[in-house]
């Protein structure tokens, strides 16, 4: 039988929303002679269980959202569907429950209902209760009850299919082994300044192939040449008067902002008494214990005694002390809400004042921007009528005063027009031949543009970008220098010399995994680590270096390590999880299959008309 956690979380749900008022829902001015929406098999799905459940489901998203839906909304985002398709779900199950003769006893069903919270009164399950939520409800107590037994088939039928689902231990540890499997490793790293020989002089033949194989690296993009007039805020907020008693109140009412106290970093460690704080304190001056020390013997870590940065005041009796001691300077013991105290001081962030005049400025900027938008907005009409009356870009700069200036753009241009989201949607999108119009920025400003030229992507001829192909050959000799030296090395290493006889300075890495970075080594490095067996050696080059690797010892997962158990547990939920959802998935579709689904799109209609 179905637990009786299941159907009293069901219930839970179903009373409380449906008490909130689900229960009010009008579903009377359906006609008499509808009753269902459709049907699985030989049970049919009521309409008053369709129109409550697309009720509470429009209304769990208007909750979520804070939003009133329209009903072109809620079809626009699936919800009837997904409602309907519920209900098909637990029709298919009834009627594979009355197919096999499933069903609950009334004892059962007795016992969920007296454990329901919403029935209870003073001395337990109470009739009167039971009786006034179902009729708030809109249930009667034939319908709740045969609801709740369906439920509890349901939950019954559920648990059936699922219950043996598990996914083999093989599939999380194999997985795990993978993920968490460690190297040690001894490597070196050799740059240009490694090099025993010299690079030579790059022959033309050598830039000219150089320049051939990497072409897109200096290739233009494709651009497009736009003329464009622009009128920004700041253009205007220079010359929009400001009162100066606006700029003076305004200066006023944030002076917090602009006249900061000094501050300090500091750390409190709290006692249960005054003889344990000064105990403390005194072994401290007597050099028996640093700080630290005085941490770890309460329990505590240092994160778990830091403050942060506090002002005078927020330190009560400890403040002035404390903004009087230095850098590192331990003070106290002082009261505090917590027990006696001592203070360190780990930092000095001082203060900071800005006079009126510092500001002005700056305040009258912003008083002046709304003033200034407000002005484009008026100028933004005159300049649609201009260009509806064919006046040109370079019309509106004597008209409106409008800058007119031109851009190379592409996707990566970084022109300050080219910022604007607005400016590259229509960038993206014009065309030659269009006719300007007036583009609206996210700072209040306004833009017009027009095509003059679509630019092809074009290779740069080696006389142009000779100096960055002269770069990038270097760069790419010097890493193949770099190898061919370090091979050399590696024969010495494995006739027997080691790295620091070789002049290689060795750094040795332990229990690193495959998600983890090293610096200064280049990508796919620990992807071929992970591919060496244990006493190999490898060169691994990077964009200007190389490594010499040598692998010391293959390691499985660091079981002792809480995580791994914990990662490992994910990957089984996960993985059962998976499998209980599709078996479930198979199985419901099998049912509904078997059973036939019938549905009434009139009836279905009528229900939505409910919601217009």
């Amino acid at each position: 039988m179905a637990s009786g956690v299941t159907s009293k979380s069901f219930m839970w749900g179903l009373m409380g929303l449906l008490i909130l008022g689900l229960g009010g829902f009008g579903v009377s001015n359906l006609s008499g002679n509808i009753r269902s929406v459709g049907s699985v098999g030989d049970v049919d799905i009521a309409v008053d269980d369709y129109a409550r459940a697309l009720q509470e489901d429009i209304r769990a998203v208007e909750a979520q959202t804070g939003q009133s839906l329209t009903f072109d909304q809620v079809k626009a985002f699936g919800i009837d569907g997904n409602v309907l398709g519920r209900l098909i779900g637990q029709a298919a199950l009834d009627n594979e429950a009355q197919k096999i003769g499933l069903s609950i006893g009334d004892e059962n069903l007795s016992k969920q209902i007296f454990e329901i919270d919403a029935f209870q009164g003073p001395n337990g399950f109470d009739r009167e209760s039971y009786k006034f939520a179902l009729d708030q409800a809109g249930f009667t107590e034939a319908k709740f009850e045969e609801s709740l037994r369906a439920d509890s088939v349901r939950s019954i039928l559920q648990s059936a299919v699922i219950s043996g689902a598990s996914m083999p231990s093989s599939y999380a540890e194999t997985l795990v082994a993978y993920a968490a499997e460690r190297r040690n490793f001894t490597w070196a790293r050799l740059s240009a300044d490694d090099l025993t020989t010299a690079l030579p002089e790059p022959t033309e033949e050598e830039l000219a192939a150089y320049h051939a194989a990497n072409a897109a690296d200096f290739t233009t993009p494709a651009m497009k040449r736009i003329t464009y007039a622009w009128l920004s805020p700041d253009d205007l907020v220079a010359d929009i008067p400001v009162e100066e008693d606006r700029i003076v109140a305004l200066y006023e009412s944030r002076g917090e902002e602009f006249n900061t106290p000094e501050r300090r970093l500091v750390e409190r460690l709290v006692y249960p008494d005054a003889t344990a704080a000064e105990a403390a304190k005194l072994a401290l001056e007597n050099g028996e214990k640093d700080f630290e020390t005085l941490v770890a013997d309460r329990g505590l870590e240092l994160q778990d005694i830091d403050m942060g940065d506090v002002s005078k005041a927020d330190l009560d009796a400890a403040g002035g002390a404390v903004f009087n001691a230095g850098v590192n300077d331990v003070v106290g013991p002082f009261d505090t809400g917590l027990g006696p105290a001592l203070f360190r001081v780990n930092g000095v962030l001082p203060g900071q004042t800005r006079s009126l005049d510092d500001v002005r400025d700056e305040l009258h900027a912003e008083l002046a921007s709304d003033a200034a938008r407000r002005k484009i907005e008026t100028v933004a009409e005159t300049v649609d009528d201009l260009l509806a009356g064919g006046a040109t870009l370079e019309e509106l700069q004597s008209e409106t005063g409008m800058k007119i200036a031109s851009i190379d753009w592409h996707q990566d241009a970084t022109d300050p027009i080219a910022a604007y989201e607005a400016f590259q949607e229509a960038a993206a999108k014009v065309q030659d031949g269009d006719y300007p119009e007036v583009i609206y920025l996210d700072d209040g400003g306004i833009v017009a543009l027009r095509l003059e030229q679509e630019i092809p992507a074009e290779l740069q001829d080696l006389a142009t970008v000779r100096d960055a192909v002269i770069a990038g050959w270097e760069v790419e000799a010097t890493t193949k220098a770099l190898a061919a030296q370090a091979q050399a090395l590696i024969e010495k290493l494995v006739a027997g010399e080691d790295m620091a006889a070789l002049g290689l300075t060795a750094q040795v890495e332990t229990d690193i995994t495959r998600d983890q970075f090293i610096p200064d080594t280049g990508e796919g490095f620990l992807e071929t680590v992970f591919g060496m067996a244990p006493g190999d050696m490898s060169v691994i080059s990077a964009a200007d270096s190389v490594a010499i690797v040598r692998l010391d010892k293959v390691q499985g997962p660091d079981n002792a390590n809480p995580e791994i158990g914990s990662f490992r547990d994910m990957l089984t939920q996960q993985a059962e999880a998976g499998i209980t959802q599709d078996l479930y998935a198979a199985y419901a579709r099998a049912i509904q299959n078997e059973a036939g689904i019938a549905l009434d799109q009139t009836a279905i209609n009528a229900v939505h008309a409910n919601f217009r």
